[in-house]
């Protein structure tokens, strides 16, 4: 990601108009998973960047399930990111 983006709602306009569509459903469900584990906007577009890269969809379970990896390891940005997801060999 070489745009830098200062809400997830911005990113999802940006991924919208490449043709990923969000319905009411998913945007809850990212607004929900930003909540619960109490992310910053960035930590949410690292995560759903890396979970529609991952699985070339929107997967709320493994979405959630990054939020919750990226806190338990203080985890707040992409390189980061990207490192624990290779040691724990997702990608």
């Amino acid at each position: 990601m070489s745009k830098t983006f200062k809400s997830f709602t911005e990113y999802i306009d940006y991924l919208s108009s490449k043709g990923f569509s969000f319905g009411i459903e998913e945007f809850g469900f990212i607004e929900f998973g930003k909540n619960y584990t109490g992310s910053t906007d960035q930590v949410v577009i690292i995560a759903l960047e890396l979970t529609l890269k991952i699985q070339r969809e929107f997967d709320g379970a493994f979405f959630i399930s990054l939020l919750e990896k990226f806190k338990q390891e203080n985890i707040a940005n992409k390189k980061q990111a990207k490192k624990h997801l290779e040691e724990l060999n997702i990608i």
